[in-house]
């Protein structure tokens, strides 16, 4: 039987930005796919068009989505996420509904206290307005500049948000922000599950919207599991290593783990 893989994209990327992905681990011999969060369009261009079905869709509806998702596979998937599509990964895979996840550039989950500032820069267009919590918000040229593509050329950052931003939710970022006073915050990992599959962390040194350090403090939230959590870290990539120029490199970076893990 071939492997399910559900590639889960973060917040002002539409699905269709894994589509390089989903051709590679085709060819790998996965039966990948890429659905888009609740309320996203079928297009860049139609989730523009209708940023009201995007807004107010939190985190736990997000995993109740792809819970459903995966309710219809034919086996436990592999989950492969890029920012808070990493922290989804991660929620599902501590709920024991994969079989193995990779967490990219991973929003912060409940537990990692490091908020630096460049993470508070790249998310300002959300919080400067609390009434952003039940919106969509769309990010500027400048703005996607800096929040993912700082570490590639401006002609190729201007290129990537014309070609894949959308309009995201501001309430995953207000549940993540608060996180750390909500007992029962939707941030909150099963982080001591110790049967769960094999997780791989991958940071990124010049990301600014999740710094490097973020993810290392996400690494110490698994030190009570030993179940597999490894990390990869690539020194001169942006949030934007999924989909820039650069993300093949990524992509076999993750294929030769899920090799390693026999997965």
């Amino acid at each position: 039987m071939t492997t399910p893989v559900l590639f889960i994209h973060g917040l002002w990327l539409h699905a269709s930005s894994w589509d390089p992905w989903v051709e590679l681990f085709r060819s790998a011999g996965y039966d990948p796919q890429a659905p888009g969060w609740p309320g996203d369009g079928a297009t860049v261009a139609a989730s523009r068009q209708d940023p009201d079905a995007i807004g107010d869709h939190g985190i736990d509806d997000v995993v109740a989505h792809f819970a459903a998702i995966i309710d219809t596979l034919p086996s436990a998937p592999i989950l492969v996420g890029h920012s808070f599509g990493g922290m989804i990964a991660q929620k599902l895979l501590g709920q024991d509904r994969a079989l193995a996840a990779v967490a990219i550039d991973a929003a912060q989950i409940k537990g990692v206290l490091p908020v630096p500032l460049s993470a508070l820069r790249a998310t300002l267009p959300v919080f400067r307005n609390p009434a952003n919590k039940h919106r969509a918000v769309s990010l500027s040229a400048e703005q996607f500049r800096f929040a993912f593509a700082n570490a590639v050329s401006e002609q190729e950052s201007h290129e990537l948000h014309e070609r894949w931003t959308i309009p995201a939710p501001g309430r995953p970022l207000f549940e993540a922000a608060g996180a750390n006073f909500n007992p029962h915050s939707p941030a909150k990992v099963d982080t001591e599950n110790q049967n769960r599959g094999p997780l791989l962390l991958i940071a990124s040194g010049r990301d600014n919207t999740v710094p490097e350090s973020v993810t290392r403090s996400t690494l110490k939230q698994y030190r009570h599991s030993s179940a597999v959590t490894d990390i990869r870290v690539f020194d001169d990539r942006g949030h934007s290593l999924t989909i820039d120029s650069g993300w093949r490199e990524i992509a076999d970076t993750t294929l030769a783990w899920l090799k390693d893990r026999a997965l």
